[in-house]
C-alpha cells in the first residue's frame, strides 16, 4: 500500500513521536553517526505532513538496554501516550530501538492497533491494524530478540572458554592483585597481608565471624578495603565484611567463576542467587597463592553454616558467655537432637536449662526433655577436675604461648600501621618542600595535608603504646596468676568465679566430644553419657533438683517418728522431742527461715496433712473412757473420778494439753469409801504397795476373800 494512503488526516491531527535510544553510554559517546540518523527521522515526519511543532522527541532512555521496559521511563511514556490516543505515528530507526523484548514489542503493537497509530522505521510505514503489516512487524521483533540472544551467546561463550582455562580476569578481593604478567599474587603491602593472615587466624581461634569482629575492635585493629579506584584504605571490621572474606574461595588460592547467578524478577530488578559448588562453571583449587589452604576454607564454611542455624541434628556452636558448660555439646537422649540452652533468673542468680523443643516449636508436639543445668554442669566440672591431672601443666604452657603469640601479632600489625603513616607523612613533607613558596594556595593545601598525616602518625603511635600497656598488664598480672594457679591446682582454677565461662568451655572442647542427657523423672535422676575426644565413654548420674514444694516438704523419716511418738506423747511433747533430736521442719529451705523449729501447731498440721491417726483415737482404741463414761462405769461422780486419777487410783492419759482419757483396770477395781476415815493418799499408797509386792500364793489362796 502507498505510504501516503496509510497516513490519513486523523493521523496528522495527532502528534508524531520519535523514540531515540542507544544501549550504552559508550555508544552514546562514540556512535555519533547513529544518533544523527535517528534524529534525521524528523524530516521523514515532516515529509509525510506533520508540522515541526507536532514532532515529539523522546530521548531520555539513552544508555539504557532494550531488554526490558521496566527501567525505561521514555518507553513507558511512549506507550502511555499511544494508549491515550495522543500519537498518530511512532518513529524509530529500527525495531530494536523500541524494544529488544518480544513481549514489550507485541504489547506496543497491540496498543497501536487499538489506537489506530502508525509505526515508521527506516524501511517504511506500517499499520499495526493491517494483518500483513502486523505480521511483518512481529517478524522483525522476533528477529531483534534473536539477534540479542546471539550476541549474548557469542560473548558468553568467549568468556566461558577463558574461564575453563582459568584465564578470565575477575575482580580480586582485597589482599590479592594481578602482577605485571597478569598472574594473581599476594598484595605487596605487608600490612595488608599480615592483617588478613591475622584475621583468618583469629577466626580459627574464636570460631565465629562476630567474635572475630569483637577481637579486632578490642585490639584496635583495622581491616583493609579496596576502593573502586584501586586505592586501599583501612576501616573498622564489620560482620558483613568478615563473612564475605570467609566465604570467598579466592583467599584459599582457588580460581572460581559463577558462584552467584543473576535473575530478573517480574518488575525488572536483578536478584542474586547463590549456586552450589557443583554448579559453578569453574572451580580450580590451588590455582594461585592464597592466605589459607582449600581444606581450611572448607572448614570455615562449615563453621559459618553451623553458626547460622539454631536447630541441627549435630550442632557444636562456639563458646559463648553463658554459664552452661555443655552449650553446643549436649545431646538429647530421646530424639538425638542437640539440646538448646535457655537461661532463667531465679532468686537473684542466672540458671541454665538444657531443653529439646524443636518438635514443640515446629509441630506443636510435647517437649522431649527439660533438664536443669547446675547439677549437670557440676558433675561435668568434677569429672574434668579428675581427668585433668598430668595434662594441666602442658595445657597451661600452650595457652600462655598462644596468648603471647596473639599479642605479638597484634603489636606487629600496629607497627605496620605506624610504618604506613610514617611513609605517607614523609611523602607529604617532600611534596610540601618541593612546592614554590610563592604559590601560597598550593603550599597551604600541601601543608594542611602534611599536618593531617602527622596527626595520623601520632595517633598510630599512641594506639600502639596503649595496646602494649594493655597486653603487658594482662600477661604480667591476670594471665600469669591464672596460669600459675592452673599448674598448681586445676580444681581451684576451674571453680574460680573469676574464670570466664567462655574459657571453661574452650578447655572443655579439647576434652569432651559430646554428652548425651537422659532424664528419668520416675527415679528423680539424669543419666549423663560422656564421650571423650579419644573415644572413651563414661556414664554419670545426677540428682534432679527439687521443686519449691519438694524442697520445703517434711522428710518422711520425721513423719514416721511423729507417728510413733503419738502413742505416748501429746503435741507439745512431740515438738520438744523433735527439736532436741535436731530435726527441723521443711520450711527451713526458705530464705531467712533456717532457724525455724517445730511447734505444737506444726506437729498438728503434719498430722492433719499426712492423715495420721490422732492420739485421741489411739487411746479410744485401747479402751480408755472419758470422765463421764468412767463415772458411770465406777458408779461415782465425775469429781471423784478426777480425784482418783490425781492420786493414782486409776490411770489418766492426756490426748492434748487440756483433756484426758481414763484407763479402768480390768480387775481389782477401787471401791467407793468414806474419805474421812480412809484418806485417798493412804489408799493410793497401799494400792501401790500391793501392786509392787511379789505374789507367792497358790490358786486357792488367790480365790479367798
Amino acid at each position: 500500500m502507498n505510504v501516503h494512503l496509510k497516513v490519513q488526516s486523523h493521523h496528522l491531527e495527532r502528534g508524531a513521536y520519535l523514540y531515540i535510544r542507544q544501549s550504552s553510554m559508550r555508544q552514546v559517546v562514540e556512535n555519533v553517526e547513529s544518533a544523527r540518523r535517528q534524529y534525521a527521522l524528523r524530516g521523514r515526519a515532516v515529509a509525510l505532513g506533520w508540522r515541526d511543532e507536532q514532532i515529539i522527541v523522546i530521548d531520555n532512555d539513552q544508555g539504557e538496554s532494550g531488554a526490558s521496559a521496566v527501567w525505561r521511563e521514555g518507553f513507558q511514556r511512549l506507550v502511555s501516550d499511544v494508549g491515550m490516543g495522543h500519537a498518530g505515528i511512532v518513529m524509530g530507526l529500527e525495531v530494536s530501538r523500541l524494544a529488544r523484548n518480544n513481549a514489550d514489542w507485541q504489547r506496543l503493537l497491540e496498543i497501536c492497533a487499538l489506537a489506530d497509530t502508525l509505526i515508521l522505521d527506516e524501511d517504511g510505514v506500517y499499520d499495526p491494524a493491517s494483518f500483513n503489516d502486523r505480521l511483518l512487524l512481529g517478524l522483525k521483533g522476533t528477529m531483534s530478540e534473536a539477534e540479542l540472544h546471539v550476541i549474548k551467546a557469542r560473548l558468553r561463550g568467549g568468556i566461558l572458554n577463558k574461564v575453563r582455562r582459568g584465564e578470565f580476569r575477575c575482580l580480586l578481593p582485597t589482599g590479592l592483585v594481578y602482577d605485571h604478567s597478569g598472574n594473581v599474587a599476594l598484595d605487596p603491602d605487608m600490612q595488608v597481608r599480615e592483617t588478613i593472615v591475622h584475621f583468618f587466624e583469629t577466626f580459627s581461634r574464636v570460631g565465629s565471624a562476630s567474635q572475630t569482629v569483637k577481637v579486632f575492635r578490642n585490639e584496635g585493629l583495622l581491616f583493609p578495603s579496596r576502593l573502586h579506584n584501586s586505592e586501599t584504605v583501612f576501616r573498622p571490621l564489620t560482620a558483613s565484611t568478615a563473612v564475605r572474606a570467609l566465604s570467598n574461595p579466592r583467599y584459599a588460592g582457588a580460581y572460581t567463576y559463577g558462584r552467584r547467578q543473576f535473575r530478573r524478577t517480574i518488575d525488572g530488578k536483578k536478584t542474586l542467587r547463590a549456586r552450589d559448588i557443583d554448579d559453578w562453571p569453574a572451580c580450580m583449587p590451588d590455582a594461585h597463592p592464597g592466605y589459607i589452604s582449600w581444606e581450611r576454607h572448607q572448614e570455615n564454611l562449615k563453621i559459618l553454616k553451623a553458626n547460622g542455624r539454631g536447630f541441627e541434628a549435630a550442632r557444636a556452636s562456639i563458646p559463648r558467655e553463658g554459664p552452661a558448660l555443655l552449650q553446643g555439646r549436649a545431646v538429647c537422649g530421646q530424639c538425638g537432637n542437640h539440646l538448646r540452652v535457655r537461661y532463667a533468673a531465679r532468686r537473684g542468680r542466672q540458671e541454665a536449662w538444657y531443653i529439646c523443643n524443636r518438635d514443640h516449636i515446629y509441630r506443636g508436639e510435647p517437649m522431649c526433655q527439660s533438664i536443669a543445668g547446675p547439677p549437670v554442669d557440676e558433675a561435668i566440672g568434677m569429672l574434668i577436675a579428675e581427668q585433668m591431672t598430668p595434662a594441666a601443666v602442658e595445657l597451661a604452657l600452650d595457652v600462655r604461648k598462644e596468648i603471647q603469640a596473639r599479642h605479638e601479632e597484634a603489636d606487629r600489625l600496629r607497627c605496620r600501621a605506624i610504618e604506613r603513616a610514617q611513609t605517607e607523612a614523609d611523602l607529604a613533607q617532600r611534596r610540601f618542600m618541593l612546592v614554590d613558596p610563592n604559590n601560597r594556595l598550593v603550599a597551604d593545601t600541601l601543608e594542611g595535608e602534611w599536618n593531617e598525616k602527622l596527626r595520623i602518625l601520632a595517633n598510630a603511635r599512641e594506639e600502639r603504646e596503649r595496646g602494649r600497656e594493655h597486653d603487658q598488664f594482662i600477661l604480667d598480672k591476670a594471665v600469669h596468676e591464672r596460669l600459675v594457679a592452673m599448674t598448681a591446682d586445676f580444681n581451684e582454677l576451674w571453680k574460680d568465679p573469676d574464670t570466664p565461662s567462655r574459657e571453661r568451655k574452650r578447655l572443655l572442647a579439647h576434652i569432651i566430644e559430646d554428652v548425651t542427657l537422659l532424664k528419668l523423672p520416675a527415679e528423680g535422676t539424669t543419666k549423663l553419657h560422656v564421650r571423650f575426644k579419644g573415644g572413651k565413654i563414661q556414664t554419670l548420674t545426677t540428682m534432679n533438683p527439687k521443686s519449691s514444694a519438694q524442697q520445703i516438704k517434711t522428710k518422711p523419716n520425721i513423719v514416721e517418728l511423729i507417728d510413733k511418738l503419738l502413742d505416748d506423747y501429746i503435741y507439745p511433747e512431740i515438738a520438744e522431742i523433735l527439736n532436741e533430736q535436731g530435726h527441723r521442719p521443711g520450711g527451713t529451705a526458705r530464705r531467712g527461715c533456717h532457724d525455724a523449729r517445730f511447734t505444737p501447731l506444726k506437729v498438728a498440721y503434719l498430722i492433719h496433712e499426712y492423715k495420721l491417726q490422732s492420739r485421741y483415737d489411739r487411746l479410744r482404741q485401747r479402751g480408755m473412757l472419758t470422765r463421764q463414761e468412767a463415772a458411770v462405769h465406777l458408779n461415782i461422780s465425775e469429781q471423784t473420778v478426777a480425784r482418783w486419777a490425781k492420786y493414782g487410783l486409776i490411770a489418766r492419759h492426756a490426748y492434748n494439753g487440756h483433756y484426758s482419757l481414763y484407763e479402768i483396770p480390768d480387775g481389782d477395781l477401787p471401791q467407793k469409801q468414806c474419805s474421812r476415815w480412809n484418806q485417798l493418799q493412804d489408799r493410793a499408797a497401799a494400792r501401790q504397795q500391793t501392786q509392787t509386792e511379789p505374789r507367792t500364793s497358790t490358786g486357792e489362796e488367790r480365790g479367798v476373800v
